[in-house]
C-alpha cells in the first residue's frame, strides 16, 4: 500500500439549469422585495431545474466538462462519489445514475449526505484513495436539485436557495500540485437548527406529512448564521496553522455560497483581501454542495486560478456539517 502519491484536481467542470428565478420573480410568489434579499443575502438570480431536470442529470452534464477539462475518458474513471441532499431517488445512488448514464460499467460508486460541506468531504474521500494506491482517477460530484424540496410559500428560506452542480476529477499527481490538506467536522446537537423533517424512517411520507409540508427545508437562519461564521472561521484558521501557512500565502478563497454576510465574516476573521475572496451567490445562490465546485470551476474559467496557486475551501451546512481543504492548484 502506498502512502506517499500525492492527489490533485485534474480537471473541473460545472453546469446549471437554463431557467432563471429573479429577486423580482419571487416578489410576485411571497411577500418579500429585491432590496430586501438583496441586503441581507446578497443574491440577486438563481438558476432552478425544470420538473422533468434531476440532480443526476445536472451532475452527468458537469462530469462531462470535467473529463474533458481532464483530458480523460469515462472509462478511466476508477470510482464515483456525488455529494448530494437531493438524490434522484432514496436508492440506488445518484452515484450509481451517473456513472450509468457516462457509461461507467463495474466501477465503485458512492453517494454521500455532508449537506454543504459534501464536496470537501468527497474530495477528502478521494484523497485517501489516491494516496494509498488504491485508485488511479476519482470523479467527485457535488449536484443539487434545492428548488424541489424548498417550500415557495416561506418568504424566510424559499430567496436562498438555487440548482446546479460542480464535478471534479482527482488523479495522481505527477507535479507539485495537490491536495495539501483537509479539515472536517460535525455535530448533531446542532440538528434542529437546519432539517428536512420527513420522508426518512423516523417521519415516513404519509399523508399528514404532506399535508403540514414536513418535506420542505426548515432552517433557524440567526442561529444558522452564528454558528457558520463560527465554524468556517474557525475550521480555515485550523487548516494553516496546522500547514504553517500565513493568510497572506493564499491566492483565493472559496467558501460556501450561503450568504454574503458569512463570506465576509470569514474573510475579516482571515484578514484577506476582496481580490482574494470569491463569490459568485449573486448569480447561483445557495447551491448546498455544488457551490464550491461551481464557485471554483468558474474562478478556473476566469484564469483567476493558475497552477502554483494556493486555494483555501471552506464550507458549513446541515448535520451540522463544516470543513475546510488546501490545495496547491
Amino acid at each position: 500500500m502506498k502512502l506517499d502519491n500525492h492527489s490533485y484536481i485534474a480537471g473541473i467542470g460545472y453546469y446549471v439549469p437554463k431557467k432563471i428565478l429573479t429577486n423580482f420573480d419571487l416578489e410576485k410568489m411571497v411577500e418579500t422585495s429585491d432590496e430586501w434579499i438583496t441586503t441581507r443575502t446578497g443574491i440577486k438570480t438563481r438558476h432552478i431545474a425544470e420538473d422533468n431536470e434531476t440532480s443526476s442529470m445536472l451532475g452527468t452534464e458537469a462530469a462531462k466538462k470535467a473529463l474533458l477539462n481532464a483530458n480523460l475518458k469515462p472509462e478511466d474513471i476508477d470510482f464515483t462519489i456525488v455529494a448530494t441532499i437531493t438524490p434522484d431517488m432514496i436508492f440506488p445512488s445518484t452515484a450509481a445514475l451517473i456513472s450509468n448514464n457516462l457509461g461507467i460499467h463495474g466501477k465503485a460508486v458512492l453517494d454521500i449526505e455532508a449537506a454543504c460541506t459534501g464536496f470537501i468531504y468527497g474530495l477528502s474521500i478521494a484523497d485517501q484513495f489516491i494516496k494509498t494506491g488504491k485508485y488511479k482517477n476519482i470523479l467527485v460530484i457535488a449536484a443539487e436539485t434545492l428548488s424541489k424540496i424548498t417550500d415557495w410559500k416561506d418568504r424566510n428560506t424559499c430567496v436562498l436557495f438555487g440548482d446546479g452542480s460542480g464535478a471534479a476529477v482527482v488523479s495522481v499527481s505527477k507535479s507539485e500540485s495537490k491536495i495539501i490538506d483537509f479539515y472536517l467536522g460535525g455535530d448533531g446537537a446542532y440538528k434542529d437548527l437546519l432539517y428536512i423533517e420527513a420522508g426518512g424512517s423516523l417521519h415516513p411520507a404519509s399523508e399528514e406529512t404532506v399535508r403540514n409540508r414536513m418535506h420542505y427545508m426548515k432552517m433557524k437562519g440567526n442561529e444558522t448564521f452564528k454558528v457558520a461564521v463560527t465554524k468556517m472561521s474557525e475550521c480555515a484558521k485550523e487548516i494553516l496553522e496546522r500547514n504553517n501557512i500565513k493568510q497572506d500565502e493564499i491566492s483565493l478563497l472559496i467558501a460556501h455560497q450561503a450568504n454574503e454576510r458569512i463570506i465576509r465574516a470569514v474573510q475579516k476573521s482571515l484578514g484577506l483581501p476582496d481580490e482574494k475572496v470569491y463569490i459568485n451567490l449573486d448569480k447561483y445562490g445557495n447551491t448546498s454542495a455544488a457551490s464550491i465546485p461551481i464557485a471554483l470551476a468558474e474562478a478556473v474559467e476566469k484564469k483567476l486560478i493558475n497552477r502554483g496557486d494556493l486555494i483555501l475551501l471552506v464550507a458549513f451546512g446541515g448535520g451540522l456539517t463544516w470543513g475546510s481543504m488546501l490545495i496547491k492548484w
